[in-house]
């Protein structure tokens, strides 16, 4: 029998080491090294043996070590400085991580993930995790108007793929790139346009869009967007026009309040997420404003939100979890010793429902 408190005093079972690895696989040290650090110099046959032994052993990367033999961490960074209240209510951040986490299973990378408060915080932590050489690279979202961020990676010679453009339309094509820096974005302008057109086309001329957060990249290039497209087709400023939120559900509801209390309410609204789209049709609903009737909504994002909803929302429908796969393949390219790219991903395409309608004869 067991004596008591002699299981606690026992030594941990020692780790599996890339000898044992090569002793059951019959193969060199030199070649389990190879194939577990995704290098030239042993077949697909011989890289497939050797990793399914690794995993019957339970052997793992010692990270420490990697790092300081100057070897890669075998794990990447993603940073979310966002008030954390606001992240339970959004879809897009869960859809895209999936997707960034469906690439890099593949390769055996790791994703570190936190959430901070501010840009700061998220600087400070980009300098300790390449002290610590913690991360081989970083997936940079949320893309400021005046954004601090790509000048520090750049400094600190940090891989990094920003996951968004810049402030503004770019009017000669995608946005440029930095040393070491790759710029997967989306065309807003374009899907900005497509709602607008949309919305135009049923007969609107007071149209707001509730947008998210002020001073990120893409809530600028969204509200530039829909007042050029606006001035284009020679609609009233004042009518046509945006206001800006946190992105949750209080703030949507609270916006489209106002909105609706003005002299002169809008007879459509665009919101820049799901979440924001449902709490403005809810108001609508308890204050007895038909939708699609007096008043018609439209979602920036798509989700079963918006198709469950009564009635069902328009909404620009993408590939997020895609333009996570996206971006984390460009990381990884880069990591490879690839050039830094700009890569455009999937144009949005909108998805009318029963939510957006004519506007009332009087409207």
């Amino acid at each position: 029998m067991t004596a008591p408190g002699e299981a606690a005093r026992r030594k941990p079972a020692r780790r599996p080491t890339i000898k044992d690895i090569a002793r059951r696989a019959g193969v060199s040290e030199s070649a389990v090294s190879f194939a577990l650090n995704d290098r030239p110099g042993v077949s697909a046959d011989t890289r497939a043996r050797i990793r399914r032994v690794a995993d019957e052993l339970g052997w793992q990367a010692n990270i420490a070590a990697r790092a300081l033999s100057g070897e890669r961490a075998g794990c990447l960074g993603l940073v979310l400085a966002r008030p954390a209240r606001t992240l339970g209510v959004e879809s897009f951040f869960l859809q895209l991580v999936s997707g960034i986490q469906e690439v890099l299973s593949a390769r055996r990378t790791a994703l570190l993930f936190q959430v901070v408060e501010d840009l700061d915080t998220e600087r400070a932590l980009y300098r300790r995790w390449w002290a610590e050489r913690r991360v081989d690279g970083v997936l940079v979202v949320d893309s400021r108007t005046d954004d601090p961020r790509p000048a520090l990676l750049a400094d600190l010679g940090l891989p990094a793929v920003a996951i968004g453009g810049p402030a503004t339309p770019q009017p000669t094509g995608p946005p440029p790139t930095a040393p070491l820096l790759s710029t997967v974005w989306a065309d807003d302008a374009k899907a900005m346009t497509r709602v607008l057109d949309h919305l135009h086309d049923l007969g609107h001329r007071r149209i707001v869009h509730v947008a998210g957060l002020p001073d990120l990249a893409h809530t600028a290039r969204r509200i530039h967007s829909l007042r050029t497209a606006a001035a284009r087709r020679g609609l009233d400023a004042q009518r046509v026009r945006s206001v800006t939120t946190d992105y949750s559900d209080a703030e949507g509801a609270e916006a489209t309040r106002r909105l609706l209390d003005a002299a002169e309410p809008p007879t459509a609204i665009i919101y820049d997420n799901d979440v924001m789209a449902i709490a403005g049709a809810a108001v609508a609903a308890a204050r007895g404003i038909p939708v699609p009737g007096r008043l018609s909504v439209v979602a920036w994002d798509d989700s079963p939100l918006c198709r469950v909803a009564h009635p069902p929302l328009t909404a620009l429908v993408r590939d997020t979890a895609g333009f996570g796969r996206l971006a984390a393949a460009e990381l990884l390219a880069l990591l490879d010793g690839g050039p830094p790219r700009t890569v455009e991903g999937e144009l949005p395409h909108l998805e009318p429902r029963q939510s957006t309608g004519p506007p009332p004869r009087t409207g």
